[in-house]
């Protein structure tokens, strides 16, 4: 779910302060995801929300039983750039950011946010987490299960203190990650569309959520109901193209970029965007045809086979037509922003559209 991008989708790495525990919000988090904030006064509205955030995150998961209090710290610990609750502050900004249900807000999102990571790893077999040793790898799956539970329970614990509608809005986005999840684990049947399963199944794991926190940030900042709406529609969008992007990096990079190795999700078999493209393709050259032929393979763990696919895609008409889809999130984000007012708050938000487009091309 960002993440490897913010990290919309797995927050692998990227441990920060000493020993692994977060410190001060600072503005280079936001630059690592093309956030402009050029508004001195809006940088520290949203700078004071995140600071609290972060005291009131640890406060949350605290029990009477010091082994949940340390499982459910671990990958709150363990890093992340918080762009859930950045988003609901930045929502704020269009209403009142001082106002005394945001940072609560922003603190159910993460919560929920950081469980799904939890399950994640159970479902994923993964061993690292954000540079960390994942719950699951040092406390075994049902554990791992658990806490991410636990930390539902708390998110529903903190909404239900800022009301029903909270209370509905969380749960429904929890019920929509779920069905993300399921539709990924099942994978498109043989009647559908594989990418508009594919971009139906990132708008439910990933835009979803992204989308309830900036809503939250511009309820609970007393914002006016036309600018949540529009605020709400910006964040699904966005948040898929975020998500697309790692798809893109993965493939397109020639370092890190992307925060894993390139070609990773092409070695492991996973049917990213241009792969999706690449296999629907009917184009006749040569180079169209022994790329299909490769990718009908499964996962390319011959290194030759690897490389050769990898070259091909790089070069691909489904490489390009990938890149025109994800900058068409951009834009459709960006257009949803035009019911908002003039100002830094919202060229802030503008921003991470110029980023995406920027870093596909």
């Amino acid at each position: 779910m960002v993440d490897s991008v913010v990290n919309p989708a797995g927050e692998r790495s990227g441990a920060s302060g000493s020993g692994g525990r977060r410190g001060r919000a600072s503005t280079s988090q936001f630059g690592a995801i093309g956030l402009n904030l050029a508004d001195p006064r809006v940088e520290a509205s949203v700078l004071a929300v995140l600071d609290t955030v972060e005291v009131e995150l640890r406060a949350s998961v605290s029990s009477a039983d010091p082994f949940v209090t340390e499982a459910a710290r671990h990958l709150l610990e363990a890093g992340g750039k918080r762009f859930r609750p950045l988003l609901v502050a930045l929502g704020a900004q269009f209403g009142d950011p001082t106002g005394p249900q945001v940072v609560p807000a922003a603190v159910v999102m993460e919560l929920t946010h950081l469980a799904t990571l939890y399950h994640d790893d159970v479902m994923d077999e993964a061993v690292v987490r954000r540079g960390a040793a994942s719950a699951n790898s040092r406390w075994t799956n049902s554990l791992a299960i658990l806490v991410g539970d636990y930390l539902f329970a708390r998110a529903a614990d903190i909404a239900a203190d800022l009301g029903p509608e909270a209370v509905r809005l969380q749960a429904r986005t929890f019920a929509r990650l779920v069905h993300g999840q399921i539709a990924e684990t099942v994978g498109p049947r043989a009647d559908d569309d594989p990418v508009t399963h594919y971009l139906n199944v990132i708008a439910d794991k990933t835009g979803s959520l992204i989308a309830t926190s900036i809503r939250f940030g511009g309820m609970f900042g007393g914002a006016a109901p036309e600018h949540v709406e529009a605020l709400a529609g910006y964040g699904e969008t966005i948040g898929v193209a975020f998500q697309l992007t790692d798809d893109l990096l993965d493939i397109a990079s020639e370092s890190v970029q992307s925060g894993k190795t390139p070609g990773t999700d092409l070695r492991e078999g996973v049917p990213t965007l241009p792969v999706l493209y690449a296999r629907a393709s009917d184009d006749s050259d040569a180079a169209s045809v022994r790329l299909r032929e490769i990718l009908a393979t499964g996962p390319l763990t011959d290194d030759a086979l690897h490389a050769e696919a990898l070259g091909l895609l790089r070069e691909s008409p489904a490489l390009k037509r990938a890149r025109e889809t994800v900058r068409s999130y951009a834009e459709d984000a960006r257009a949803r922003l035009a019911p908002l007012p003039e100002g830094p708050s919202r060229h802030a938000l503008e921003s991470l559209c110029d980023y995406i487009a920027d870093r596909t091309s």
